[in-house]
């Protein structure tokens, strides 16, 4: 067993191409394939607020859905609170809340409050202990005058903190985030990262990975972040050591110092 929250060794993920001819199919040997994560390592702490960036297209969702047990990864191992992603998912599952920006995953003729209801039950919680857990979560998140509501009612930022309510219900003990703010407008999104610093991190220890193209975002919440690009880890720690490491007065330079780095060398190795 790895210590730390979150550990990650050499996780490598590679997709089978979407669409492949007769002959790929009659030799699989030949397809081509997409490589999406290659060799990634990091370890995340108890208690800490870790970020991983990276463009469109770096592998950011692939190790987030990895970690949560909706991908199985190719090579390379990964834990999540002392559980094996692979050997022991139903331990991680319990361990870990999960929240996207991009996929809400609501019944939107129901109400707030019966849709927490309907996830409660899924992790097993018992309808009282349920009923207690909404009203306590959402007025932590914020959403308490929504419960009642059709969630096709509610306002995208509402929405997304209903998500939130959702991945936290069952008070996990890590809690992966990706892109949590990308359909919020600025005020929203910083009422959103408030809660998260505030009460998920400072006050109940919650360890957080999360994904995000906002650096406003990574510098107000993350202790340690990685780089990621074409599926490859350039640079893992603090976001002081990633500027002096390039000597970059912004972190916007440094990604954009090791990210065409790491272009040129990879156009280099290509034949």
């Amino acid at each position: 067993m790895a210590s730390g929250a979150i550990f990650v060794e050499n996780i490598e993920k590679v997709f089978p191409p979407t669409h492949v001819g007769l002959r790929a199919f009659l030799s699989p040997f030949s397809r081509p394939t997409q490589r999406a994560l290659q060799s990634v390592s990091f370890r995340v702490e108890s208690g800490e607020s870790f970020a991983i960036l990276g463009a469109n297209g770096a592998g950011k969702s692939t190790l987030l859905r990895i970690l949560t047990t909706l991908l199985l990864p190719t090579r390379g191992r990964a834990e999540v609170s002392g559980h094996d992603v692979i050997r022991e998912p139903v331990h991680v599952r319990h361990a870990v809340g999960f929240h996207s920006g991009a996929e809400v995953g609501f019944y939107t003729r129901l109400t707030g409050r019966q849709n927490l209801q309907f996830f409660a039950r899924l992790r097993n919680l018992s309808p009282k202990e349920a009923g207690r857990r909404i009203a306590e979560t959402a007025g932590r998140v914020g959403v308490t005058h929504a419960l009642d509501r059709q969630v096709r009612t509610l306002s995208s930022g509402t929405v997304q903190r209903l998500s939130l309510a959702r991945a936290v219900l069952h008070a996990p003990s890590v809690l992966l985030l990706d892109e949590p703010t990308r359909s919020l407008d600025p005020l929203a999104a910083a009422d959103f990262r408030r809660f998260v610093r505030d009460d998920l991190i400072n006050r109940h220890g919650t360890t957080l990975l999360f994904a995000s193209h906002s650096l406003t975002e990574v510098e107000a919440l993350a202790d340690r972040v990685a780089l990621l690009h074409a599926g490859r880890l350039l640079f893992c720690g603090t976001l002081a050591e990633l500027r002096a490491c390039t000597s970059s007065g912004s972190t916007e330079q440094a990604m954009s110092q090791l990210i065409g780095r790491a272009s040129g060398e990879r156009a280099e190795s290509q034949p």
